[in-house]
């Protein structure tokens, strides 16, 4: 089993080896070492609005696969495991309303908050109900109107998401519309890490980026680095381009274009003058990887202007070169490379991540 090593200092390390990005051996113990221990998107809270409406999700699609549910019973949300604790059957399998859930297999019930409620035919059986017979409530936190979970029980939401909100507590999030008309997926051909390196890193702006670098001032692009997470700092060369800022904003005074959040391992928040683009990162197998685009608009008459504008585009020449470097790392002639000190504290910080949770 191979041992990942990132020296702390940038000017000294090494990037990871390439039998991260092409073998399976590393794809596999992944699963459960980063993405089983992650937090994940669910979505809008409005998917459960009403009192007695349930949502189905599956954690980690392709990856993991972990079925999982929203409910709400009496005001409250619950996310819970969408199976069947009598035979692992899925008890929601569309957005519903409904006063319970029911196993359609052998009709067991529970309540919208997880527990036993009756099962037929039971009869004579030792010990039952036990507490493992009612459903095991998941970690839900709110930010926003956004939802997310974690397989962990005792998982820590502040470390991964609290810079980014203390940073942005002066956006109107509850004025933030999801827009399911512009959501995209796409499919690169590479490692679900190639794709995520490429975005920690402002360097490749100028050379692949045309129309991004018009908008961006890259002379003053900045990285900033948290535990979980990183913020890089996209100023606007134009000032109508930019966030208009209020006073008790840390950033008051200057031009932002965007504020790109990453939050290890795979969630890219991508916040422009107009609303969010959030992308996530889902792993499909060693060398190829879905991108789920996610859009929330707060200010439409600025969705095509500045930074925030031409994604798509973006999109595919951030996909062009990925694929490129993910043939290119299969060579003979390479092994690893080494960081810019100025340009790529956020992949070194990624890497050291990775190292981290893998060993």
């Amino acid at each position: 089993m191979s041992t990942y090593t990132i020296h702390p200092d940038i000017a000294k390390a090494r990037t990871l080896p390439t039998d991260f990005y092409l073998g399976t051996a590393a794809f596999e113990r992944s699963k459960e070492s980063i993405f089983a221990t992650a937090w994940h998107f669910l979505g809008h809270e409005g998917l459960v609005k009403e009192n007695e409406q349930c949502h189905p999700f599956t954690l980690a699609p392709y990856l993991l696969d972990e079925p999982v549910m929203l409910t709400r019973k009496d005001k409250e949300i619950y996310c819970l495991p969408n199976v069947c604790t009598h035979r692992g059957n899925l008890l929601v399998k569309e957005p519903c309303k409904q006063t319970n859930l029911s196993c359609h297999y052998h009709g067991r019930q529970f309540e919208l908050d997880g527990s036993f409620k009756s099962m037929p035919e039971f009869a004579g059986v030792d010990y039952f109900p036990e507490p493992s017979d009612s459903l095991g409530k998941l970690s839900l936190e709110k930010w926003g109107d956004w939802l997310f979970t974690n397989l962990q029980k005792e998982a820590d939401f502040e470390s991964y998401f609290g810079e980014m909100q203390k940073r942005l507590e002066w956006l109107p999030l509850d004025r933030f519309e999801p827009r399911p008309d512009l959501d995209k997926e796409y499919t690169v051909k590479a490692n679900w890490a190639l794709y995520c390196e490429n975005y920690l890193e402002g360097f490749h702006i100028p050379f692949v980026h045309p129309e991004l670098n018009s908008v961006l001032d890259f002379s003053n692009y900045t990285t900033e680095l948290y535990r979980y997470s990183s913020l890089q700092l996209g100023l606007a060369k134009n000032k109508e381009d930019a966030f208009k800022l209020p006073k008790n904003s840390p950033d008051f005074g200057k031009q932002i274009a965007a504020f790109y959040f990453f939050v290890f391992p795979n969630l890219l928040f991508n916040f422009y003058p107009w609303g969010l683009s959030l992308n996530i990162v889902h792993p499909v197998s060693p060398e190829l990887t879905r991108v789920t685009y996610l859009s929330y608009v707060y200010d439409e008459s600025l969705r095509e202007k500045g930074a925030g504008s031409g994604l798509e585009q973006v999109e595919l020449e951030d996909q062009e070169v990925v694929e490129a470097v993910q043939r290119g790392i299969r060579s003979r002639f390479y092994g690893q490379g080494r960081y810019s000190v100025k340009r790529e504290q956020g992949t070194h910080h990624f890497h050291r991540l990775i190292a981290e949770f893998m060993n």
